[in-house]
């Protein structure tokens, strides 16, 4: 059996792109590396006329099939639908979301094009894994065009209630096409139970436990949270701690004895960055006692420029930076600085390891693959302060964190304030645990788990390894595909939820901080 990914975005290569830390192109190109196997998708680039047919162009084990699009698909279909509309919305920001007819329509003629492209790539024993939210139909137009084989879709980002994604017009009737996947992965379980009830909610679907029936066809929905490739992430660090790279030795050096909080993510409303700058803002003010000892690093590389939002949230970030440094600054010390510019993964890694706390604070996200890098590069005998949103769904696996709500500025400040007062007994404590957990739960846990599910083996419905539990060791960079499909032995034991006695419970920063739940 041969893998098949299909993504909206694919990254060549030999086109020397930069991946950013964490994230979807990181994941997929491991699990495609070990495995081998064929990667669809658009190539990021625009053109008059998109070729009709592809010719695989293969790189060590994998295959890439991209096509372009024209100027007009990446309007309706990516600009519009997918990130005015679907975007927004799976984010529970109803306030933002813009749909248009036009768009809709160019979103599902993109999908039909994928479909009649990628069908003459396909082996009758394929299994094909589908991924995000630019896609979600996909899966529906290979079947009519009498696609038989197994086809999974995982999502990457939240899946809100029915009565937020019932809001979009032809929710309905979008919704239904899910059932056409055989799997359907979701990061939470919170996802998972939101997705089956939109299903039942809006186009009458029957449930069975995590089964879901329309018509004939039956998909699985079940949580699969994703993980990252944690011992390379942590020898990473070590080496770029070592070899002193030029972006950890910028930071570094003006900082001197002082203390460094870090925050890294795309720039989008989303993350939060605006709030937390705010948050730190406040922190300082409170907590004068901090001021000429402590920076935020706020590492922000632009993303969907062309879209409105995206461009007043880049003024914004600026405009609250400027203002809180004026205030708050000193003529040898800077509070705040934020960076508008990529990192390698190096870098980001030695970052992490210089921080003293990791500041991860989404308003809402999947799964946010930064909170488990922060915790993967620190040094065991000193290690940093994860501070994570309870709307992350990295939350819900990370009680160890200082779980907070980022709508709450003062609760972020406090909890910032507790990172940097904590003494080294409980650091050390918490990140032993939150080690063991994303060890546990890695990127080769990750894929073996979902792909063994795809094939149709009976797993575990928990959605995580608790802290702790030592992980079944899979020697997945040496096997094929078909073992990792057909050997129920590759994958972990039972696993449940850490947030059973009092795991969020533990990582609140105030007695009255909520929970990860």
């Amino acid at each position: 059996m041969r893998l098949v990914v299909v993504s909206n975005r694919v990254t060549m290569p030999e086109r020397g792109e930069k991946v950013a830390a964490g994230g979807l192109a990181v994941a997929l190109r491991s699990a495609l590396e070990q495995h081998g196997g064929l990667w669809f998708g658009w190539s990021g680039a625009v053109s008059s006329e998109p070729a009709a047919q592809l010719e695989p162009v293969k790189h060590g084990k994998v295959s890439y099939a991209v096509t372009d699009l024209t100027e007009a698909e990446r309007q309706s279909y990516y600009l519009g639908f997918a990130n005015r509309a679907l975007w927004p919305l799976m984010h529970y920001r109803l306030g933002l979301t813009e749909f248009t007819r036009a768009d809709y329509a160019g979103y599902l003629g993109v999908n039909r094009r994928f479909a009649r492209l990628l069908i003459p790539l396909l082996k009758p024993d394929d299994v094909i894994w589908i991924h995000d939210y630019h896609l979600i139909p996909l899966a529906a137009e290979l079947r009519r065009r009498g696609v038989t084989n197994r086809i999974g879709y995982f999502h990457h980002i939240p899946w809100p209630p029915a009565e937020v994604f019932g809001s979009l017009p032809f929710s309905s009737t979008l919704i239904s096409t899910m059932t056409a996947y055989d799997l359907i992965g979701l990061q939470t379980q919170n996802d998972v139970a939101n997705l089956i009830g939109g299903l039942v909610a809006l186009c009458g679907a029957h449930r069975d436990g995590n089964r879901v029936r329309t018509g004939q066809r039956e998909a699985v929905v079940q949580a699969f949270p994703i993980g990252i490739d944690v011992e390379g992430f942590r020898k990473l660090a070590q080496a770029s701690i070592r070899a002193a790279t030029q972006p950890v030795r910028a930071t570094t050096a003006p900082l001197g004895s002082r203390k460094l909080v870090i925050g890294v993510d795309r720039l989008d409303y989303s993350k939060g960055i605006v709030q937390r700058l705010e948050a730190f803002g406040t922190f300082l003010r409170n907590h004068p006692e901090y001021r000429g000892d402590v920076g935020l690093l706020q590492i922000a590389p632009p993303s969907r420029s062309d879209v409105p939002e995206y461009a007043e949230l880049d003024r914004m970030s600026d405009e609250v930076a400027g203002r809180l440094n004026a205030a708050l600054g000193e003529f040898d010390w800077t509070p705040i600085r934020v960076v508008k510019k990529a990192y390698s993964r190096s870098a980001l890694a030695g970052l992490y390891r210089r921080a003293q706390v990791g500041l991860v604070t989404p308003m809402r996200d999947g799964m946010n693959l930064v909170a488990k890098e922060y915790v993967a590069a620190q040094n065991p005998s000193n290690p940093g302060v994860l501070v994570l949103s309870r709307f992350a769904g990295a939350a819900h696996q990370l009680g160890e964190a200082l779980i907070v709500n980022p709508f709450d500025t003062h609760e972020v400040a406090e909890a910032i304030r507790t990172a940097l007062a904590m003494p080294l007994s409980e650091r050390q404590r918490r990140f032993e645990r939150l080690y063991a957990t994303i060890s546990s739960t890695d990127i080769d846990w990750w894929t073996s788990r979902y792909l063994a599910a795809l094939s149709g083996l009976d797993i575990p419905s928990g959605d995580i390894v608790p802290p702790g539990r030592p992980k079944t060791r899979r020697n997945t960079r040496k096997s094929g595909i078909t073992n990792s499909l057909a050997r129920a032995d590759m994958l972990p034991q039972a696993s449940q939820p850490t947030h059973g006695k009092g795991g969020a419970a533990r990582g609140k920063a105030l007695p009255n901080a909520p929970s990860a739940g």
